[in-house]
C-alpha cells in the first residue's frame, strides 16, 4: 500500500504539477516528477504505484484543498447570489495564482483514460455538491426560479466558468483571469432568475 503523507509525498505532487504543466501527461515521465521533487526514482513508488496514480492524487488533493477553501470563504455569505459570485471569484483566483495547476486541470485532464476519469470523478462531484448547494439555497431563498432543474443550472455553471479559466490558458495574450468574475456572475445569475 503507498505513503500518502509526509513532506516527500507532497513535494513528489508539486513537482508533477511542475512537469506535466511543462512537458504534458503523456511526456512526462516518473524520473522526470523525481528528478524535479529531488528524490530518487524509486521514492516515486512508495507513494504510488504508477504515473497514472499521482495525476489521480494531484487532482484529489488539489480538488480537496480548492472545496475547502471555497467553503471556508463562503461561510462569509450572506446569500445564495454572494455565495455564487464566491464559487466564481474563488475558481477563477485559484487558477489565475496557480498556472501550472490551471494548465494540468484544462489541458491535461481532458487527454487521459478511463482510470484516471474515474479517479478525478469523486472529488470533481463534491465541487458541484458546492454548486448544487448554492443553487438549492438560491431556489429556497426565492432569487431562483422555483422551476430551475439544479443538475442543469450547475452544468450550466461550471461549464461557463470552466470554459472562462481554459481561454484564458490558451490564450496568447496575457490578461487577468480574476477580472471576468463579475461579469460571468452577471450573466449567469440572469439565468437563473
Amino acid at each position: 500500500m503507498a505513503k500518502r503523507t509526509g513532506e516527500k509525498y507532497y513535494a513528489i505532487l508539486e513537482a508533477a504539477v511542475k512537469i506535466i504543466a511543462r512537458h504534458g501527461y503523456h511526456r512526462t515521465r516518473v524520473a522526470d516528477i523525481a528528478r524535479e521533487a529531488g528524490v530518487a526514482d524509486g521514492t516515486v513508488y512508495i507513494y504510488f504505484s504508477k504515473k497514472e496514480d499521482v495525476l489521480i492524487s494531484l487532482f484529489q488533493v488539489m480538488m480537496a484543498r480548492f472545496v475547502d477553501g471555497l467553503r471556508l470563504q463562503m461561510k462569509q455569505c450572506r446569500d445564495a447570489n454572494e455565495k455564487l459570485m464566491t464559487v466564481i471569484s474563488y475558481h477563477l483566483a485559484t487558477l489565475e495564482n496557480h498556472p501550472e495547476q490551471a494548465k494540468v486541470t484544462q489541458i491535461e485532464l481532458r487527454q487521459i483514460d478511463q482510470e484516471i476519469n474515474e479517479g478525478i470523478s469523486g472529488p470533481l462531484m463534491e465541487y458541484f455538491k458546492v454548486i448544487e448547494e448554492v443553487i438549492e439555497e438560491g431556489k429556497n431563498e426565492g432569487l431562483y426560479r422555483q422551476d430551475l432543474d439544479v443538475r442543469t443550472a450547475r452544468k450550466v455553471i461550471f461549464g461557463a466558468v470552466d470554459e472562462v479559466v481554459t481561454c484564458w490558458v490558451m490564450s496568447k495574450k496575457p490578461y487577468t483571469l480574476s477580472k471576468l468574475a463579475g461579469p460571468v456572475f452577471h450573466l449567469l445569475v440572469r439565468g437563473l432568475q
